[in-house]
């Protein structure tokens, strides 16, 4: 099994990345869970939301605690929240960030796993003209974890993205080469 907790800030996508990735790697075969932790959530407040994904049915219904890999959506975060807490040194940290991977080093407490990056809100900003930086880090949390391939993973995302956006479809295409580009451009390692 894969736990995966994404910290980012409300309105920022991390609990609809979860939920996509859920989606997928149901579609792809696999026993899932993908929620959010509700709180006082307001727009700009931190947010943790959280995956399991596995190829055996999951039988755990709680939070996660002792994540294999962590997603931070807004490296602001590093400052205020210990996004490596329970963190396992065998799996990862990815951080939606346009600094170096030593700059986030600095703020990830004596971290010593692996650390990617990768500039998701550029992706975003240049594929959908706003700052979503969510399916470009979906797309590298798959890329990293491996949970699907990229083939698949581009499958079972269009097919979401048809359906979520069946009255905008212009935003489709755009949302499909945030998720290439997600893929390809992680830092790290």
């Amino acid at each position: 099994m894969i736990e995966i907790r994404w910290h980012g800030r409300g309105g920022q996508g991390a609990k609809t990345a979860s939920l996509l990735l859920a989606d997928a790697a149901f579609n792809t075969g696999k026993y899932i869970q993908g929620f959010p932790e509700y709180g006082p959530e307001r727009m700009g407040a931190p947010i943790t939301a959280y995956n399991r994904i596995s190829d055996t049915p999951i039988r755990i219904h709680s939070n996660i605690y002792e994540p294999d890999y962590v997603v931070v959506v807004d490296d602001t975060l590093l400052e205020s929240v210990d996004v490596t807490k329970g963190l396992s040194t065998k799996g990862a940290i990815l951080v939606n960030t346009n600094k170096s991977i030593d700059e986030i080093k600095n703020s990830l407490k004596n971290y010593t796993g692996h650390i990617y990056t990768i500039d998701a809100s550029k992706i975003s900003k240049d594929c959908l003209k706003a700052n979503f930086p969510n399916t470009a880090l979906l797309a590298a949390i798959v890329h990293i974890t491996q949970i699907m391939d990229k083939d698949s993973l581009l499958k079972e995302l269009e097919e979401s993205f048809k359906h979520k956006f069946a009255r905008k479809p212009e935003v489709i295409a755009p949302n499909m080469e945030a998720v290439k580009r997600g893929f390809d451009e992680i830092i790290g390692g």
